[in-house]
């Protein structure tokens, strides 16, 4: 696995986290020694320590910003928590999702106690009927959608997706079990799809306006071909 570095300057690093790993261990985990995490991968590749700016979950893959130093970190939250860093994510999901949805909807905080405000705008792009049946259909239908968290709660592009019954493909947690099947056992895709795909924002410290984008994984560039769907990052 080698590093794949979108941006770097003096002040934060861009990178592609991959599918299934953590940005970082938490306190007192108990798999520090069983995992790497992307902070160690960096500091394994570059010989540098960075800093999370925004969080990515363990299954999604894609764009991530890491301070290059502590005192960086809040100038670039300053812009996230602004509305001032354009977020485009990418998702696979069950169904004919709508043309165009604002999901506004409350999501549970980290402490799955208090939910909190949670706004989604979902724009689908393609969509695809397949002869595949899946209980209790005869058939499979999917979309390919653009998603924009106008908010950044914990699980909110799983959860909200869900929430308008077109879950993500390979959401173990919020997902549709015999969907996840269907693409593990016909196409061998196990892992979740949603991607962090790019970030449109201007720079805090030198006021450069920057379009940083990471290429989808492997599972994603093969159902584009398969799917016979545009690859929206190109």
């Amino acid at each position: 696995m080698n590093l794949h570095i979108i941006f770097e300057d003096d002040y934060f690093i861009c990178v592609h986290k991959p599918n299934n790993m953590l940005v970082h261990h938490a306190h007192h985990s108990r798999n520090i020694s069983d995992e790497i995490s992307l902070l160690q991968f960096i500091l394994a590749e570059k010989k540098i320590k960075v800093y999370p700016i925004h969080r990515l979950d363990r299954k999604t893959s894609g764009i991530i910003l890491l301070a290059k130093e502590t005192q960086f970190v809040s100038k670039f939250q300053e812009l996230f928590t602004a509305g001032e860093i354009k977020k485009t994510y990418f998702g696979v999901v069950r169904g004919f999702s709508p043309d165009t949805k604002i999901i506004d909807s409350p999501v549970k905080g980290r402490d799955a106690k208090i939910h909190k405000e949670a706004v989604t705008h979902l724009k689908t792009i393609a969509k695809i009927t397949l002869d595949t049946p899946v209980k209790p259909y005869d058939s499979s239908r999917y979309s390919l959608v653009e998603l924009s968290p106008k908010t950044g709660r914990m699980h909110q592009l799983r959860v909200h997706t869900n929430k308008i019954s077109h879950p993500l493909i390979g959401d173990r947690k919020y997902g549709d079990k015999n969907h996840d099947v269907m693409f593990d056992e016909n196409f061998g895709w196990k892992h979740l799809f949603l991607h962090a795909g790019k970030l449109a924002f201007t720079h805090p410290f030198t006021l450069e306006p920057l379009i940083l984008k990471t290429p989808f994984p492997k599972d994603w560039i093969a159902l584009f071909s398969t799917f016979s769907w545009k690859n929206p990052l190109d």
